[in-house]
């Protein structure tokens, strides 16, 4: 496949390369929230060291998921770029998963060094996959509506992945009769390291046979890491995306991290279970119309749409109080609906910003831009938790206890306000983003030609010529008729 093949891809392929998401998205609630409460718990190590090693990690992965993007844009072989990094690195995220999940009974200390020894080869070879394996999806297909077909696949395996892996634990402990106690959590977590390392193997193999990597650009002209910033700070549109997704993902995470909390404080209820399931399930079942619905108006204004009414129920649920769980389930469905769009789209339209790139500078370079989205989504995550449940410390949030209106009138404006207005603001940087179907393919049609050895002008910029030397040297900042 060249850089202009536009067929679009079979159900079958795209179900093969979102089938490992739906595996790795293992790393997430059992290993951010379950995993912590355990070795603290049960393992017996102290709260103090674990923060520590938690928080070391993402600083840990700011260095790494760049570092392995490069690594796999400039990685030449017979197999590809990506598909070595997949399936050799699920083995070691397998293995890694399996010991984290299994420590030895030991002292504080040495729990303490199994847990960072563990925690920090999990991430180091999760990154190793799903940096690659994320950088393998813009490369599959590079008609403009395929990939959001593709994308809304991926993202949907991981919102299922996300929801099964969250409720696995106690799925296993219903399953063997396991007691709630020290042996019984250990028992639990036994099992879901033996369901999901098999399982996480066997999606990133069946990923890797069958998708194909593409004969692309001269991969001998991928830039430095330092060089290859450069570059990605002038590429307009990654830039405009990059920053409208990070803040709009900031707001995101906050209702992630304290959904627990404003459900059993401020609405006084125990249902926050259940509406995390109504909210999960409604990301998916919904995921197809957004798919259609871009196909008809465009990406952008699809994902412009999902924000409206991600928003638009989140400024709703700020009102709401004690007794108001009736209420509160219909607006987590409406905000539902636009849930697996805010995933999927951006992921979707940051492939066109990478074949944007491809024209700026002669190379495919998707593992350097995925290495800094991930940055952003890690960033945007982290802001969430330090940023919500630190606030909420010292406004004076006392555990299992009745809260003050300060700390009532707190969580809403974190749960509801801020998210809003992070999408509203996100909404207006989103606004200026300039790439739609007709400028994609002209920019593909622009690729070839050049290809071919010809002089061509760039989309963004009709009346420059030589895109690679006139924009990375001079940005063009023209807007276009969309």
């Amino acid at each position: 496949m060249n850089s202009t093949d536009n067929k679009p891809i079979s159900v079958y392929n795209k179900i093969a390369y979102a089938a490992p998401a739906f595996a790795l998205a293992v790393v997430g609630i059992p290993v951010y929230v379950y995993i912590p409460k355990f070795y603290t718990d049960v393992v017996g190590i102290n709260i103090g060291i674990l923060g520590i090693l938690m928080f070391s990690v993402r600083l840990f992965d700011a260095i790494t998921d760049p570092a392995l993007g490069l690594m796999s844009d400039r990685t030449m072989s017979r197999f590809g770029r990506r598909r070595p990094y997949i399936g050799i690195g699920s083995l070691f995220v397998a293995i890694s998963m399996f010991m984290l999940f299994n420590p030895p009974d030991a002292s504080a200390v040495q729990a303490s060094i199994w847990f960072g020894v563990w925690i920090y080869a999990l991430f180091l070879f999760w990154t190793a996959v799903v940096v690659p394996y994320e950088s393998l999806g813009p490369e599959i297909t590079y008609d403009y509506h395929d990939r959001t077909s593709l994308f809304s696949m991926r993202d949907g395996f991981l919102i299922a992945g996300t929801l099964a892996a969250a409720s696995s634990p106690a799925l296993i402990q219903w399953t063997f009769n396991l007691a709630d106690d020290p042996q019984g959590q250990r028992a639990q977590f036994f099992w879901v390291a033996v369901v999901y390392a098999p399982l996480l193997i066997g999606t990133c193999w069946w990923c890797v046979y069958a998708i194909r990597e593409t004969a692309t650009a001269d991969q001998k002209r991928v830039t430095g890491l330092l060089q290859g910033l450069r570059y990605v700070s002038r590429n307009r549109p990654f830039v405009i995306l990059l920053i409208s997704y990070t803040i709009s993902a900031i707001g995101n995470n906050l209702p992630a991290t304290l959904i627990l909390y404003y459900v059993a404080y401020v609405l006084q209820s125990n249902m926050a279970d259940a509406f995390l399931l109504l909210y999960f399930v409604t990301g998916i079942i919904f995921l197809p119309a957004w798919v259609w619905l871009a196909k008809k108006i465009g990406k952008k204004q699809a994902w412009l749409t999902s924000m409206v009414i991600n928003t638009g129920a989140f400024i709703g649920v700020f009102f709401l109080g004690a007794g108001d769980v009736s209420l509160y389930g219909i607006l987590v469905f409406v905000s539902g609906i636009g849930f697996g769009a805010t995933l999927a789209l951006p992921s979707a339209i940051q492939a066109d910003v990478i074949d944007y790139d491809e024209l700026m500078t002669g190379s495919r370079r998707e593992g350097q831009y995925i290495g800094l989205w991930s940055i952003a989504k890690k960033l945007a995550a982290a802001i969430g938790v330090g940023a919500g449940l630190s606030i909420l410390g010292w406004v004076g949030y006392t555990p299992n206890a009745e809260q003050s209106e300060t700390v009532v009138f707190t969580l809403r404006v974190l749960y509801a306000g801020v998210p809003s207005l992070c999408n509203i603001i996100a909404f207006g940087i989103a606004t200026a983003y300039p790439i739609n179907s007709n400028i994609h393919r002209q920019i593909r049609t622009a690729i070839a030609r050049r290809n071919q050895g010809e002089t061509v002008s760039d989309p963004l910029c009709p009346d420059s010529v030589d895109c690679v030397s006139a924009h990375l040297n001079q940005p063009c900042n023209a807007s276009i008729e969309r």
